[in-house]
């Protein structure tokens, strides 16, 4: 559960304040390189945050709308792209000033010609009585066309979200440029629809 108490009243926010969280969270988390953890963000009004903590005002971003606030690291079990970390949000709930949540993790991508080759590496591990997301995660790991990519998907109280994929650079790309950040409504559904359980839960039932 997040720290912040804020109150029950929350003004309305921009679209615009939404995306910028998610590129100002990219940023961040991308100055650290690749081979991070999941990470979780609770999105508070920064004027809310600035009225109960007026000495964070010199670190507070001038003119946004939303704060990004770093939560504790997430159990070290838990990797990007696992269905356990959705099960994991499924214990989360926030504070009522929280405004809305983000995720950021790291997961690997997969031409759409790979797909026959995930199908038949389930198949045959199924009968061996394996766990299908365990299968896929290593057949995806080793499989030749895999890139890296961090996913950042972020929701708000009122059911918006706004999600967004950086590949990793390959060996061929310039190591000093920034990845660019491919937008989408429909790059992770089951995430965007485990962010909103979280904010809809009630604290007092954890």
């Amino acid at each position: 559960m997040n720290d912040f108490d804020g109150t029950d009243h929350l003004a309305p926010i921009s679209t615009d304040a939404l995306i910028r969280s998610v590129q100002e969270v990219a940023a961040h988390v991308g100055a650290d390189g690749w081979g991070q953890p999941p990470k979780m963000f609770a999105l508070v009004p920064t004027a809310q945050i600035a009225a109960a903590e007026p000495h964070l005002l010199d670190q507070l971003e001038s003119g946004s709308e939303l704060t990004p606030i770093e939560q504790h690291p997430l159990p070290d079990d838990l990797h990007g792209g696992s269905a356990a970390l959705e099960e994991y949000l499924g214990t989360t709930s926030w504070a009522p000033g929280v405004a809305g949540c983000m995720v950021v993790q790291e997961i690997l991508v997969l031409p759409p010609s790979a797909a026959s080759d995930l199908d038949t590496a389930v198949d045959a591990a199924l009968s061996r009585d394996n766990a299908a997301d365990d299968v896929i995660r290593a057949a995806a790991g080793a499989h030749p066309e895999r890139r890296a990519a961090r996913l950042i998907v972020a929701v708000l109280r009122d059911g918006r979200s706004e999600s967004a994929l950086a590949l990793a650079p390959e060996d061929d790309d310039d190591p000093f440029a920034e990845p660019e950040l491919r937008t989408g409504d429909n790059l992770a559904p089951g995430l965007v629809h485990a962010l909103q359980a979280t904010l809809e839960a009630d604290p007092e039932d954890w």
